[in-house]
């Protein structure tokens, strides 16, 4: 059983990837191909955005995002302790320092309602993370936002056709980025991500950095970075577009059903119901994880922790957050475990993970 079957999604989709893929082999157009401002134009629209910039990455996102907003040294920016490393990654290279707000235990995204407190003179920027699939409560967040005359980024690396009260992720903010990285529910063959905004002045900053802070051919009007999605990459997001909706719905119907069986035995990550999720993961708790992930894998059910520390708690960030109190942050940290999620799920492979995740809880599994 994989835990991420791409190896399905692939067979289903053969034709059209492939044909895509000989097409930019056929035009020679590496970097910067037509495939390029196609997916743009094709993501904007999707988002509901006036604007796409594809890039190298998910995490180049994060990088060009808080460039354009002039993030500097000396400079705060608020986020979340429990995601990817990237997300706080790219705030300390560039010199500034981030603040991290405790999670909600239900969502395990950042908790809106403790945003306020740690806005300073020094703060910049609010970073929220759509977490697992699901974005956070992001009408609060971009209310106290506009109250102090902040800048929200959006971190839609997971959440990449999820929706917010109708919106889709990655158009909730002043800026959206994501990623495309292969286990996302929108995935390349390599690394890739997006920002998205309404903003032209913020849209024309970001396209300039991704390329060396180019505005024309060997005219640089600002600091960039080298930044692009190569235009293979583009086309093979292009064609898993095709199927995407498709893929949605099987998402939520397999989260769905892991909701109604296993929320009797354990805690589950809730999906709040004013937004949907895609469930880049779909995640549980549980009080002793070693163990409970060593009576599944002996029942031949495979697994993964996203993620087994929080960040003010890595080696590399502790000492930039010594102040940090985010103890929900930290016992989730302690608790949560992945089980298989993808659109090619079999009914029999989730019900039979779904009884090996029901016979490996005990009364130590943590419950709702």
């Amino acid at each position: 059983m994989d835990f991420i079957d791409l190896k399905s999604q692939y067979a289903a989709m053969r034709d059209i990837i492939n044909a895509r893929i000989q097409l930019v082999l056929d035009h020679g157009q590496y970097i910067l191909g037509p495939e390029v401002r196609e997916l743009e134009d094709r993501l904007a629209a999707y988002t509901g955005a006036k604007h796409c910039i594809t890039v190298a990455s998910g995490t180049e996102a994060l990088l060009i995002a808080l460039m354009a907003l002039g993030v500097k040294p000396g400079d705060e920016v608020i986020t979340s302790p429990f995601t990817f490393v990237a997300t706080a990654e790219m705030v300390v290279l560039l010199g500034a320092t981030p603040v991290f707000v405790d999670v909600e235990e239900d969502t395990a995204n950042i908790s809106a309602a403790r945003i306020e407190a740690a806005i300073s003179a020094r703060t910049r920027a609010i970073l929220p993370v759509s977490l697992y699939g699901q974005p956070a409560d992001m009408d609060q967040i971009n209310a106290i936002a506009a109250k102090h005359r902040l800048p929200v980024i959006e971190d839609a690396a997971q959440s990449f056709g999820a929706t917010y009260k109708g919106a889709k992720s990655g158009n909730l903010s002043t800026i959206g980025c994501t990623s495309f990285f292969p286990s996302k529910p929108l995935g390349c063959y390599g690394d890739g991500g997006a920002l998205f905004t309404q903003d032209d002045a913020l849209a024309k900053a970001m396209r300039e950095i991704r390329i060396h802070g180019q505005e024309r051919r060997y005219v640089h009007t600002r600091i960039g970075v080298g930044g692009r999605m190569d235009s293979i990459q583009c086309a093979v997001v292009l064609a898993k577009l095709k199927r995407f909706d498709w893929e949605i719905e099987r998402r939520i119907e397999i989260g769905n059903h892991y909701n109604a069986t296993l929320s009797r035995h354990m805690a589950t990550i809730r999906v709040r119901p004013d937004r949907t999720s895609v469930y880049a993961q779909y995640t549980v708790r549980a009080l002793d994880r070693p163990a409970f992930e060593a009576r599944l894998k002996d029942l031949g059910v495979p697994t993964a922790v996203h993620y087994p520390a929080a960040l003010h708690k890595q080696p590399a960030y502790a000492a930039l957050a010594a102040d940090a109190i985010c103890p929900t942050a930290e016992q989730l940290a302690r608790e949560v475990i992945s089980l298989p999620m993808h659109p090619y799920l079999t009914q029999a492979d989730q019900d039979r993970i779904i009884d090996a995740a029901t016979r490996a809880s005990d009364p130590r599994v943590a419950r709702a």
